[in-house]
């Protein structure tokens, strides 16, 4: 423990961000009273907005700061680098964007859209990088339809989609493509919204695109109460999931559990049952198990005989406490939630 308090005071004196950042988490945990967290967040602080690539660590700085319920103390150092790098163009952009991303993370959007104007502004006028540009909008519609503006969302992100069409940028054109269908899905525009996840999904893409397009396919056939359309499209997202990374997968999963949860608080039992045998086959741990317990959930709700019993023989195999909690919680009766994904 003193080895690694020696190091930390060697990289603070030195201005060793690097170091900084490697030893972060281990020196992190050893602090045992908020105070002192606060004092040495402060000091870390003051050495990182000098930094020449201060970004992940001001990341990690603001983690522990909105964790002790002030996120703005965070953000107010990625202000500081801004105001730093103001007499530089490309380098003040690049600290708008992570100030703008700063306030977008921790839920600020209507500061995060004041952020990205101001950086539009600069690459219109300035830059003049179409691709950035482009990236902006894009940003700032996501923010406007968090904000519940969707129609405005939609205007900035077609201007983001033309540009990148025009730059040949396929990804990004992809990728604005979802987020229109989502925001069209939204406004219950779902034959709009339909044609645009079409038009991804039969193009060129890669695997991440390819699942963010079948979440929003599913958000649609659900939007029309086609809950069987929604979970096959679910279904082709977790099994590509399965091959990407975790964080991907977890993203599908968490979905997922929330539509059925939903589907549970809309007394949707049948439809439930019916549908989890084909993810249960894509697993071989005791996920399985768990997909099987909850359509066996499903009919017990419904009334079925005999459906309990088989629900708590199932229940019993499920060894993975998260799992266990997720069925433990809908045991237990609830008071009725809209459906959405």
């Amino acid at each position: 423990m003193s080895d690694i308090r020696a190091e930390w005071e060697k990289a603070l004196a030195e201005k060793d961000c690097e170091k900084l950042l490697e030893l972060f988490d281990d020196y992190i945990d050893i602090i045992e009273d908020e105070e002192t967290l606060r004092q040495e967040l402060k000091k870390l602080g003051e050495v990182a907005v000098e930094c020449d690539d201060p970004y992940d660590l001001l990341h990690e700085i603001g983690h522990v700061y909105a964790h002790l319920d002030d996120a703005e103390a965070g953000i107010e150092l990625y202000k500081k680098v801004a105001e730093r790098k103001k007499d530089d163009p490309e380098e003040y952009a690049t600290a708008l964007y992570y100030l703008a991303d700063a306030y977008e993370h921790f839920g600020m959007p209507d500061k995060a859209i004041e952020t990205y104007e101001k950086l539009l502004k600069l690459e219109e006028e300035v830059l003049k990088n179409e691709r950035e540009i482009a990236l902006t909008l894009a940003n700032l519609a996501v923010n406007y339809d968090e904000l519940g503006e969707t129609e405005k969302a939609i205007e900035l992100m077609e201007r983001a989609r033309e540009i990148f069409e025009k730059l040949n940028d396929e990804k990004n054109h992809m990728i604005s493509l979802i987020d229109l269908a989502h925001f069209h899905y939204e406004l219950g525009n779902y034959d709009t919204a339909e044609a645009l996840i079409r038009e991804v999904l039969r193009n060129p893409r890669d695997d991440e695109i390819e699942i963010n397009a079948k979440l929003v396919e599913a958000e649609i056939h659900a939007g029309r109460e086609d809950y069987d359309k929604a979970f096959k499209a679910l279904r082709e997202a977790l099994l590509k999931a399965i091959n990407v990374n975790d964080d991907v997968f977890g993203l599908v999963f968490d979905t997922l559990i929330d539509f059925i949860e939903g589907l549970f608080n809309e007394e949707e039992y049948e439809v439930i049952a019916r549908n989890m045998e084909g993810f249960a086959e894509l697993f071989e741990d005791d996920t399985a198990y768990f997909f099987r317990a909850i359509a066996e959930l499903a009919r017990w709700r419904a009334g079925e005989e005999g459906a309990k019993e088989r629900f708590d023989e199932l229940y019993s195999k499920v060894e993975n406490e998260e799992l266990r909690s997720i069925l433990d919680e809908w045991k237990r009766p609830k008071l009725s939630l809209s459906l959405g994904l």
